[in-house]
């Protein structure tokens, strides 16, 4: 399989950015871990963070055809993007959407998310091992995600 990890605003500031929210390991060595997974895994994964609501979008349409899923942690996008929502419907490829907190347990706001219904589940308060959760779904599913 090929992973699109997609990271919204912020996520470059990872290890730097209130660590203990978003734990110590930095975006770089992220990265570097789920490229790791990816390919023990005999899949690829690219990473792309963008600060942007328009990058966030142009990274989706790009994906179309490209990846066989995406693993979309959207930020604060998360609560009021609904271009972002249907970015994800247009691209047509199964998408989890990830959290590194649970955002559950923090403020009001924070408990809603616009895009995730476009999504084939929610992951979140797992810390970074969220994305590998992710990435261990579409493997298991085959390439072939099913709603749950």
């Amino acid at each position: 399989m090929k992973f699109l990890i997609l990271n919204g605003p912020n996520l470059n500031l990872l290890g730097s950015r209130e660590p203990g929210i978003y734990g110590a390991e930095t975006y770089d060595a992220l990265c570097k871990r789920l490229e790791a997974f990816a390919a023990a895994h005999g899949s690829t994964a690219v990473c792309v963070q963008s600060n942007s609501e328009g990058g966030i979008i142009d990274a989706l349409h790009a994906a179309r055809g490209k990846f066989n899923a995406v693993i979309l942690n959207p930020g604060a996008y998360t609560h009021y993007s609904y271009a972002i929502l249907d970015a994800i419907t247009a691209a047509e490829v199964p998408c989890i959407e990830v959290h590194i907190s649970n955002v559950h347990r923090r403020e009001e706001f924070r408990r809603r998310s616009v895009t995730a219904p476009a999504c084939v589940g929610q992951i979140c308060g797992l810390g970074s091992y969220g994305y590998e959760a992710a990435m261990g779904y579409f493997l298991a599913q085959g390439g072939t995600p099913q709603c749950v």
